[in-house]
């Protein structure tokens, strides 16, 4: 069935009180959007940051007129509406309407990120299969891609691998797939190592994928450390990060913007041997070797 579909900036208002309003004005769903493309990558555990600019967008049965909704928040808010527009909208597959701008991705070195169901234009691919859930990480922003296309170029087969933020567990996946022997995956949000496992059991490398106690992991157990996650932790982690790859093991760092690249770099100068920096738009990639 149709629906109509009603938008609203947050500007100044309550988000709590306005997600009460638009539910007591008639309001079947309420989904809250980032209105100016400025990302919260990885907030802190128990934090729920909204972006700097939200908006709110309510589903409403179609015959719900613009007008009735926004006297009913009007009367709810009691403060000038903030901009706001109504659509009608058709009925479609919801469940996978997410899927419409996730396609096989070429991470170079025959490594493709897929959606289940689909299929790469090339023979003898690496290909990992993800469904992300609700975990952070398909491959499409950059400091995935990052990582992704460093692992595609590299000798993975036969190593030990961290995951360090493991999102969808894209990355540990990506590994085993490459042939690494196992790979460890550590994530601060339960949903992140649920759907970690999930992905892995969906590309049939569950065996060999385990999420450790990141408080009790042993020096020098890694051959790669992939670590895509802010700027902030790794320089924070920077001392357990290295001490978990073994000397002369790879490290590779990613969630880091352009600006912050000289900070990261000289929180893990002493521990690594030359620090290479690869850019992609705003943000950067650093890969060094541990040193032993």
């Amino acid at each position: 069935m149709p629906w109509s579909q009603f938008r609203i900036e947050l500007g100044q208002l309550d988000p709590e009180q306005m997600e009460s309003a638009l539910f007591d004005a008639g309001a079947l769903s309420v989904t809250l959007t980032d209105a100016q493309d400025t990302p919260v990558l990885e907030p802190a555990p128990g934090e729920t940051p909204l972006w700097p600019s939200t908006r709110f967008t309510a589903l409403f049965p179609e015959d719900v007129s613009e007008q009735s909704v926004v006297d009913a928040l009007q009367a709810q808010l009691e403060t000038p509406l903030p901009v706001h527009s109504m659509e009608q909208l058709e009925d479609r597959a919801w469940e996978r309407e997410w899927m419409k701008d996730f396609h096989p991705m070429d991470f170079g070195h025959g490594l493709w990120v897929c959606p289940h169901g689909q299929e790469v234009p090339e023979e003898n691919a690496t290909v990992v299969y993800l469904d992300p859930g609700l975990a952070f990480g398909t491959g499409t922003h950059e400091t995935t891609a990052l990582c992704l296309e460093w692992l595609g170029g590299a000798q993975v087969g036969g190593k030990r691998v961290m995951d360090f933020g493991c999102g969808s567990g894209i990355l540990a996946v990506a590994a085993l797939k490459l042939g690494a022997t196992s790979a460890h995956g550590v994530d601060i949000d339960p949903q992140a190592l649920e759907a970690s496992l999930e992905n892995a059991r969906r590309n049939r490398v569950e065996e060999n994928l385990s999420f450790p106690d990141p408080n009790q992991l042993g020096a020098g157990e890694y051959d790669i450390v992939l670590a895509n996650i802010l700027a902030g932790p790794l320089v924070n982690l920077a001392e357990q990060l290295l001490g978990i790859c073994r000397p002369g093991g790879d490290m590779i760092l990613s969630g880091i913007l352009a600006e912050q690249s000289t900070m990261v770099q000289e929180a893990y100068a002493q521990g690594c041997e030359e620090i290479i920096e690869t850019r992609k738009g705003d943000w950067v990639r650093l890969c060094c070797t541990v040193k032993g």
